[in-house]
């Protein structure tokens, strides 16, 4: 790798060590409005939201400190402990599936009704955009670096742009039609986003192939 190689990879690995402290900074905002609103509104889409909104929190956190090493130390850095930390976040994404499934089952059988939540649709509708650029800057980057870890972040990001979407869509059916059950079924249509992705995660050997 040429000097000028070089000087352009760490260039691009600062600009996505500061992405990833954007994304950081959002999260902490979007988890704490998202879960405060789930709780008041006893919206189960919103709960899962703000629950992602923490996987993708730390995904990002593991990000800042492999980004880091890359920064202080080179381009050398340990396969085995990005690997470790794709599985991890695919674990948490399988949990947060789980509970998404039995949290709605249970509201469809009880007829548990929720609240509408101004401010879950508010921070979702912020969401939406702000998803959008920092996963398309994470995967242009990622691709140029052949960082499987960093697209893996860029796919949680991804996801909590759909996510976002799902919360509009979802509260905004309910505020119009004012069916109890439209949270519950919209929180489902959640599960395959994060069935799909958590699989990805998971798998190193796939990860490592969509850099390729």
């Amino acid at each position: 790798m040429t000097v000028a190689q070089t000087e352009s990879r760490t260039d691009l690995v600062r600009q996505a060590f500061w992405l990833e402290w954007l994304t950081i900074a959002w999260m902490v905002i979007e988890a704490a409005l998202t879960l405060w609103s789930g709780y008041i509104a006893h919206s189960i889409t919103l709960l899962a939201f703000g629950l992602d909104s923490i996987i993708e929190l730390i995904s990002a956190g593991v990000l800042v400190w492999r980004l880091n090493v890359e920064l202080r130390h080179g381009q050398a850095f340990s396969e085995e402990a990005e690997q470790r930390a794709s599985k991890i976040g695919g674990a948490l994404l399988f949990a947060l599936a789980a509970y998404v499934m039995i949290s709605a089952g249970w509201s469809l059988w009880t007829q548990r009704a929720q609240e509408f939540s101004i401010l879950g649709l508010l921070v979702a509708l912020v969401a939406i955009p702000t998803m959008y650029f920092l996963a398309k800057r994470k995967i242009a980057i990622a691709e140029q670096i052949g960082s499987r870890a960093l697209r893996a972040d860029a796919v949680e990001s991804i996801t909590c742009g759909w996510l976002s979407v799902m919360v509009v869509v979802g509260l905004t059916a309910q505020y119009l039609t004012g069916a109890w059950w439209v949270d519950s079924v919209t929180s489902l249509g959640i599960v395959w986003f994060l069935v799909k992705e958590g699989r990805e995660a998971w798998s190193a050997e796939e990860c490592c192939d969509t850099c390729h």
